[in-house]
């Protein structure tokens, strides 16, 4: 078993209070969750940066890169974490911490995946998008990330921030250390990012494996919007570059569910303006 399920049975009643009622909104740390060999072996074949099949997410609100290729994501990833932190025993593990009923899997993995970090790289604070860009009744609810950084330190940056649902301050930093996973409601007022870019030595890269969670609603039921960007108290000037290029991942959010696009049209068009190392 890759995820300890017996670990988190032990500790699933205070843990579902401690969800529920966490501040800025629900979310947990859970540490260990999964089995060490498990972690290890990901952390292992945990691909490096490459042209072929990667999305570099490189503009004014994020630096990061991604890869959602199930086919090219190594086979113990993908068929050992993610169809695990897939199946119905998570699902159901999921439904009983978070309090969400009917929770559904991405099995595509649309914007998830693997993500990665190198020194200079940042993601802005944001609340997510609402709804799956194939599925139009598809509403967002629940976030997963594991993070696999050995020997992460505090100088290099990179903790996971939780905001204030008024964007007042930073409620929560949460560091991005090895076998770490992070649940979290994804609800139009859950900012999250981590906005400073990180400082790690350049053989040294901010690793995750990311899974987003929906429920199937009624059309109209929800509002459908892209990933809200916000700027923080004291961005001043950057303020009005983050609202600027909110503005453009709003229309290719839009020509993405209209034309049945991904991200590797405008993953190409991103990467042309990367500098080759």
């Amino acid at each position: 078993m890759i995820f300890d399920y017996s670990k988190r049975k032990t500790t699933l009643v205070n843990d579902i209070s401690l969800y529920q009622s966490a501040s800025p909104y629900p979310h947990i740390i859970l540490d260990d969750c999964l089995e060490v060999e498990a972690a290890e072996k990901a952390l292992n074949v945990f691909p490096k940066i490459k042209d072929e099949g990667w999305i570099h997410y490189v503009h004014v609100n994020e630096k990061k890169h991604g890869l959602n290729k199930l086919e090219l994501i190594p086979e113990f990833i993908r068929d050992g974490i993610i169809k695990e932190l897939n199946s119905p025993e998570f699902i159901n593990y999921l439904e009983q911490l978070t309090g969400i009923e009917n929770l559904l899997p991405d099995t595509t993995i649309e914007g998830g995946g693997i993500h990665q970090s190198e020194n200079g790289g940042y993601l802005n604070i944001h609340a997510d998008f609402t709804v799956h860009p194939h599925k139009k009744t598809w509403r967002r609810r629940v976030n997963v990330l594991v993070y696999l950084n050995k020997d992460w330190k505090d100088s290099y940056g990179g903790a996971l921030e939780l905001w204030e649902k008024d964007m007042s301050k930073c409620a929560v930093k949460i560091e991005p250390i090895f076998n770490r996973i992070v649940i979290f409601n994804t609800d139009e007022d859950s900012y999250h990012g981590f906005p400073d870019p990180i400082t790690c030595p350049e053989d040294v890269t901010r690793k995750s494996i990311a899974l987003y969670y929906f429920t199937e609603e009624k059309t109209g039921s929800f509002k459908r919007r892209s990933t809200n960007y916000r700027a923080r108290p004291n961005d001043g000037f950057k303020s009005v570059l983050i609202w600027l290029d909110k503005k453009m991942i709003a229309v290719y959010t839009w020509l993405k569910g209209t034309l049945g696009i991904n991200d590797d049209f405008i993953s190409k068009v991103l990467n042309l303006f990367r500098r080759k190392k």
